[in-house]
């Protein structure tokens, strides 16, 4: 089972990452809009349905399929780079949290960060996944 969990696993963080360098990019549109605006309205709904279809069944299908692998024995737990991996895992998490909640304030017409903000709250999951790419192949320490 374990190259079956290997691929679904990486499917689930390739949709994943695709929600979380995307749902930036749609707040940085967001920004300027005027609420109840057409436009702002379009933005909303994009903005739950990349979410709930996508951002979240993905997250948790990397998280369910990431815990088999760890599980399955394979890894080498006196290796420090998994555990560095691990750490910008939860990172990648903490964004997803941090989106869903700017997700719900611009739902309510409550959004209070510039679009500067979010262009540079983009780079985030880049810089993560940049790091836990370079650890899983190299294996560093």
């Amino acid at each position: 089972m374990y190259p079956v969990f290997k691929a679904l696993h990486i499917i689930a963080v390739i949709a994943w990452m695709a929600g979380l360098l995307y749902l930036p990019r749609l707040f940085v549109n967001h920004v300027g809009l005027a609420p109840g605006s057409e436009a702002s309205n379009m933005l909303k709904g994009m903005e739950g349905r990349l979410m709930r279809i996508i951002m979240r069944p993905a997250a948790a299908a990397t998280f369910i399929f990431g815990g088999g692998l760890l599980s399955s024995g394979v890894v080498d737990w006196s290796m420090g780079w998994i555990y560095a991996k691990l750490a910008f895992v939860l990172g990648l998490g903490a964004m997803h949290g941090a989106m869903e909640k700017w997700r719900a304030a611009f739902a309510a017409d409550a959004n209070t960060n510039p679009a500067k903000f979010y262009r540079m709250i983009n780079e985030v999951p880049t810089l993560l996944m940049i790091g836990i790419v370079f650890l899983v192949v190299l294996k560093p320490f």
